[in-house]
């Protein structure tokens, strides 16, 4: 599928995009101006990636680009070019099963209305992949990035603080096995 330009009657410049998503390639034609945010959303069928301010402020958009939280809004799509995107779609297990973060989250009711929850989700994912164990400082520092107007953050923080006891579990186990 491709992105339409936005300018009626105007021919945009564009380039084929390939890249792996939630664990599938993707190759489609897009705009330059295009950015991952649009290719998620638009070609790629992705609605929790959230459309928000789109000036990489609130952190709706967090995905992960080769383990590391992006914003989907200001990052171009030639950026992805190769690389492994993940977006919350991708969270749960081949089996529906849920993952720790999403686990946890429901758990410890790291959610009000839902909005930034993907985000959150994305950015837990990439914290714990780099710090498995944070403490609860550098766990403030990292959901920073992502406004939420409903939980006072409290839960979220307890939400983050439980999917690194699950994570943990989960390795001990394959560990174990």
């Amino acid at each position: 599928m491709s992105l339409e330009s936005p300018v009626p009657g105007h021919d945009p410049v564009t380039h084929d995009l390939e890249f792996e998503l939630n664990g599938s390639p993707e190759r489609h034609r897009v705009p330059t101006s295009a950015t991952v945010l649009d290719v998620l959303r638009n070609a790629c069928g992705k609605q929790g990636v959230r459309a928000s301010c789109e000036r990489s402020v609130c952190g709706a958009c967090t995905v992960l680009v080769n383990d590391f939280p992006v914003a989907a809004c200001s990052t171009f799509a030639f950026d992805v070019e190769g690389a492994r995107v993940e977006t919350v779609e991708g969270l749960a297990r081949r089996d529906g099963t849920l993952s720790a973060q999403q686990q946890a989250f429901r758990e410890c009711g790291g959610f009000q209305c839902g909005f930034c929850t993907s985000g959150m989700l994305m950015l837990t994912t990439g914290l714990l992949r780099q710090d498995p164990q944070p403490d609860r400082d550098r766990i403030r520092e990292w959901i920073s990035s992502n406004t939420c107007r409903c939980t006072g953050y409290e839960m979220i923080l307890e939400s983050v603080e439980r999917a690194a006891e699950l994570s943990a579990a989960e390795q001990q186990e394959r560990a174990s096995e």
